[in-house]
């Protein structure tokens, strides 16, 4: 991070700058993953109707992945934004578009009602959603670690993490709630879309927080030195080191956005469909692993800060890869309290090595001129294939595979090695400058040793003079 000028931010001022980004993040996630839980549970059934129900799931899953593949949009475009006129304003409009989408999701008419014009409208709005959170996660990463002091930027960037948490939490607690309280036919009904129209409290009380913070001291600092970047993208891209950073990182992600939805999104469909469960226990046990992930998150952030982020998120991708070899045997046993379980280890306790981190991980990767972006494009980018088509891509081997779990193990298996090595090559900008400093430092030795040789001494050594 670069040296600041501006003066250092009081600690009431840290501490709403923490809790907008925890609170913008939890909105943002909620209404991202409510989504998901929907999509195996309703959306497949009352927009995307078919004879065969594993299409209407696929069909369900595909709208889901298209909200990923709208999020590097938002990342270039807020990611401009951000780096152009400052994190705390982007954040503000990625808010209001996120609860905006995600409450009128809630009052579309079905597939019965209106035709092919329901799952248009739900893929428009979905659109919406991966536009907004596209352009969220960078800016709630980088207001929590440019405003983090030395030694706990890890911790501090861990804080919007665990808005994912929250927001996972929150979705699946509203939908077993709702599924709980009322009958099956009232809640498919309508009482499923109760739980969209929350996020209007969501997001006002998210707003009222994020409206009283100040902009970053590391953003501040930059004004008042070079000045931001007139167009952030193309100077990101202009450098070969900040490109090998983004290939780096989204091949880092790719076993964190996997892990992440084949546990949160993917086990809810695969214990009812496949498995033939009640969906009470499958989303109790994401609930519970929810609940875990909020503790462990900053936990891991503080070990990532004492041993460093690489070592922390490698160790958490290769874990992350072999779990599957322990979860689907349990879920195996249709056993709610050890399918629980599974799920529970799987993401409440493995996947926050990774996901902790992850925030101050990749901030360091790029300069304060193009971090926005930087970010934001591996983030969103590697969400594409690392996380939107996750469930997608799993139902399909799931259905190859006649119902058996030895090619998603492989695909685990394969995901893990790939981010593993792309983790332990990254380096960043400062570990750079340090091995420069290094070279330059022997190569000046080297030359002030050889001047202050004699020639004696020179000739004996077989030197000529």
């Amino acid at each position: 991070m670069s040296d600041q000028t501006v003066p250092r931010p009081s600690r009431s001022q840290v501490r709403a700058v923490l809790a907008s980004c925890i609170m913008g993040t939890t909105v943002e996630w909620y209404d991202f993953f409510l989504y998901g839980v929907a999509a195996g549970i309703i959306f497949n059934k009352q927009f995307f109707p078919a004879d065969d129900p594993a299409v209407s799931t696929l069909l369900a899953f595909a709208t889901f992945a298209l909200g990923f593949v709208a999020r590097p949009v938002g990342g270039l475009i807020f990611g401009h934004i951000g780096d152009r006129v400052g994190r705390k304003r982007t954040l503000v409009m990625t808010m209001l578009i996120m609860g905006g989408a995600t409450f009128l999701i809630g009052c579309l008419p079905t597939y019965s009602q209106i035709g092919l014009f329901a799952p248009v409208l739900l893929i428009v709005l979905r659109l919406l959603q991966g536009i907004a959170i596209g352009g969220e996660w960078g800016g709630a990463v980088l207001m929590s670690v440019e405003y983090a002091p030395k030694g706990r930027k890890a911790l501090f960037g861990s804080t919007p993490q665990a808005g994912l948490a929250l927001g996972l939490l929150l979705g699946t607690g509203v939908f077993a709630a709702a599924g709980a309280v009322m009958s099956d036919s009232a809640f498919n009904a309508w009482g499923w879309r109760i739980t969209f129209w929350l996020s209007l409290a969501l997001v006002v009380v998210g707003m009222i927080v994020r409206l009283r913070v100040m902009e970053t001291p590391a953003f501040r600092d930059m004004e008042q030195g070079d000045g931001a970047a007139v167009i952030p993208a193309k100077e990101l891209l202009a450098d070969a080191e900040n490109r090998r950073n983004l290939l780096l990182g989204m091949g880092a992600r790719w076993i964190e956005g996997v892990a992440f939805n084949a546990w949160a999104v993917f086990s809810i469909s695969y214990a009812t469909g496949t498995l033939d469960m009640a969906r009470q226990p499958a989303l109790l046990g994401v609930m519970a692993a929810a609940g875990l992930l909020l503790v462990l998150i900053p936990v891991s952030g503080a070990l990532a800060d004492r041993f460093g982020c690489r070592r922390v998120y490698a160790t958490g991708a290769v874990l992350a890869a072999v779990a599957p070899l322990l979860v689907f045997p349990l879920m195996h046993t249709r056993d709610p309290w050890l399918a629980g379980l599974g799920i529970v280890l799987a993401l409440g306790v493995l996947y926050p090595l990774m996901y902790g981190p992850e925030g101050a991980f990749f901030a360091e990767l790029f300069p304060v001129r193009v971090r926005y972006s930087g970010i934001s494009v591996v983030y969103q980018m590697s969400g594409i294939f690392a996380s939107g088509l996750t469930p997608l891509v799993l139902t399909w081997l799931l259905d190859r595979a006649g119902g058996g779990t030895g090619l998603l193990i492989g695909y685990f298996l394969l995901t893990g090695v790939v981010s593993a090595i792309c983790t332990l090559l990254i380096r960043t900008p400062g570990e750079r400058s340090s091995k420069r400093s290094v070279r330059s430092g022997q190569g000046s030795s080297r030359i002030s040793s050889a001047s202050t040789r004699t020639p004696g001494s020179i000739a004996r050594n077989g030197i000529a003079t």
